[in-house]
């Protein structure tokens, strides 16, 4: 194949050439390509490339997550302002003072509202104590003896709770048995 396209342009060889460009073709030429030139020019100077700023302000955004997650994590209040293990302690705590307050929700009723109000009160004095501990702690720098402190008062918290919900049982126990005895009387 490529043999005849040899020979073609072997016998059409002088064929091809019969008209010669103007004088002033090389000139016209080169004003058209610099008239494209400069049209090309303009229109990219017209845009403006927003990708430079677009990574400079997602530099920025990053930048002030990073400050504020970290001032965040700095302004950990508690056992978890110590140290990881600590803040740990302080979650397994809250939570579980939070279902053993669930409990005595689900437990009111008119024959323990005393109760349940004595211990909601005992729970505040000793919230109030624990906030203290925490100011007590920010000046000691981390006192062994402030965060045993406060983790006994998480257990004395747990511990009133506990206790009230055992009353409540005993009183519902009684309140159940008297109903037993007035029905056989």
């Amino acid at each position: 194949m490529s043999d005849n396209l040899n020979n073609l342009f072997q016998d059409l060889q002088g064929h091809f050439d019969t008209e010669e460009p103007g004088k002033d073709h090389e000139k016209r030429f080169l004003s058209k390509l610099n008239e494209q030139n400069t049209i090309a020019h303009t229109t990219t100077k017209q845009r403006f490339n927003w990708k430079p700023l677009l990574g400079i302000a997602a530099s920025i955004v990053l930048i002030i997550a990073l400050v504020f997650g970290n001032s965040q994590e700095a302004s950990a209040t508690g056992l978890a302002s110590v140290s990881p293990e600590m803040a740990k302690t302080q979650d397994f705590f809250t939570s579980t003072i939070a279902v053993e307050l669930k409990k005595l929700e689900k437990a009111t009723n008119p024959e323990t509202k005393l109760l349940i109000q004595d211990a909601l009160n005992q729970m505040k004095r000793l919230e109030a104590e624990y906030e203290s501990l925490i100011s007590d702690l920010n000046q000691s720098g981390n006192d062994q003896r402030v965060i045993y402190a406060m983790i006994s008062n998480f257990q004395n918290r747990i511990e009133i709770l506990q206790n009230t919900l055992k009353q409540i049982e005993i009183v519902e126990q009684l309140k159940n048995s008297n109903n037993e005895n007035n029905n056989t009387i």
